[in-house]
């Protein structure tokens, strides 16, 4: 069973910035691809980053992009979002999740993915 644990959420002013970290059991972690979602009150899930097995390979929402950076150590079965200028309307629940190796779903959709943390609450005040 693999289990991902979000941390590093909380509240910040515009403009300021946050690290989240995602940590996941397992010895299986280098293997995957993972993804940041977020979901902010009354919306649905939103893709937000994407980083490859190895992390040669990242992707980006547009509304993120330029401003936040995702990284992983697979030596530490950890992956990261590095979130630098935020906005009010960054404030979400962010999620980490394992990006199925099965599942042909693209990489941008909740679908995707078959893992889940239990998220970490951002808040962006004005």
């Amino acid at each position: 069973q693999v289990q991902l644990v979000e941390s590093g959420g909380g509240l910040v002013q515009a403009g300021g910035s946050l690290r989240l970290s995602c940590a996941a059991s397992g010895r299986t972690f280098s293997s995957y691809a993972m993804g940041w979602f977020r979901q902010a009150p009354g919306k649905e899930r939103e893709f937000v980053a994407y980083i490859n097995w190895n992390g040669g390979g990242t992707n980006y929402a547009d509304s993120v992009k330029g401003r936040f950076t995702i990284s992983r150590d697979n030596a530490k079965n950890t992956v990261y979002l590095q979130m630098n200028s935020l906005k009010p309307e960054d404030t979400a629940v962010y999620y980490c999740a394992r990006r199925s190796q099965i599942i042909a779903t693209p990489f941008t959709r909740a679908g995707a993915y078959d893992y889940w943390g239990q998220g970490t609450q951002v808040t962006v005040s004005s």
